[in-house]
């Protein structure tokens, strides 16, 4: 009796990480950018590719069952523009 109660329990462990990995490449990415954004990190791109497409920045997640990636890379800051000052 106990090793079924164990072989099920690693079904279902099994079962849920595999489920885990098909969510929606939109609903990884919004984790993703929300994980960044807490941690600073500005000013970055996540794009989301397809598994065997090269694409330049570092792999950073997997989404709709490993069929796409989706890559990060840093973007430069773009130059702030002065306020042109109050005429007198």
């Amino acid at each position: 009796m106990r090793p079924l109660v164990i072989i099920g329990m690693l079904l279902i462990a099994a079962a849920s990480a595999h489920a885990q990995g098909m969510k929606p490449c939109e609903e990884l990415k919004t984790e993703i950018a929300a994980k960044l954004d807490a941690k600073g990190v500005k000013p970055y791109t996540l794009e989301i590719v397809a598994k065997d497409k090269d694409a330049e920045g570092k792999v950073v997640g997997t989404c709709e069952g490993g069929s796409k990636k989706i890559m990060y890379s840093r973007t430069s800051a773009a130059p702030a523009t002065a306020a042109p000052e109050p005429s007198k």
